[in-house]
């Protein structure tokens, strides 16, 4: 299994957790998610910016 794509996805109390998605799953189906990312330090950047924009929660 190789993780190919990195994920965010809106859990239901607000926060947002990344996720690592396998080259060969399906995209998370959650009702708000943001991604693919190439790495997770691009996720983390990313969901960074989320929060400060108030679409998530911090932790």
């Amino acid at each position: 299994m190789t993780l190919d794509a990195w994920y965010i996805v809106k859990q239901p109390d607000g926060h947002c957790e990344i996720m690592a998605v396998a080259a060969d799953a399906d995209a998370p189906t959650a009702p708000e998610t943001w991604g693919p990312f190439n790495s997770q330090g691009e996720a983390i950047a990313r969901r960074v910016g989320l929060i400060r924009a108030g679409k998530c929660q911090p932790q």
